[in-house]
């Protein structure tokens, strides 16, 4: 089994979400709502907010710690079972495309 260096490192699809929160952090922290707003409807908001609060780390000093909306939607997408990440990871995409945003759009407003 290969090792990877960060949780989402196995799968292309994620690592792509990942980089795109990364870069467009405000831009993109409405979809990171949307995506909790749905876990919480299945699950709870009392439920959510009892996990983060075990997962959270103490000193977080990755990029998405500084905020708590996108720490708490990649908190809970890194303990997610992998179908599951490479599912809300598809969503997501499917979520920007349906408001006219395209990954290559956002790419190429990288370079």
């Amino acid at each position: 089994m290969a090792e990877y260096k960060r949780w989402y490192d196995h799968d292309p699809l994620l690592m792509e979400v990942m980089e795109l929160l990364k870069n467009f952090q405000d831009d993109l922290k409405q979809q990171a709502e949307v995506f909790l707003e749905k876990i919480e409807n299945h699950v709870g908001k009392e439920a959510i907010d009892s996990f983060y609060e075990k997962v959270k780390p103490v000193n977080g000093k990755r990029w998405y710690d500084y905020d708590p909306v996108l720490s708490k939607a990649v908190e809970l997408l890194r303990v997610a079972p992998e179908n599951i990440q490479r599912q809300a990871a598809q969503s997501f995409i499917d979520s920007l495309k349906e408001q006219g945003i395209t990954v290559e759009m956002i790419k190429q407003s990288i370079e």
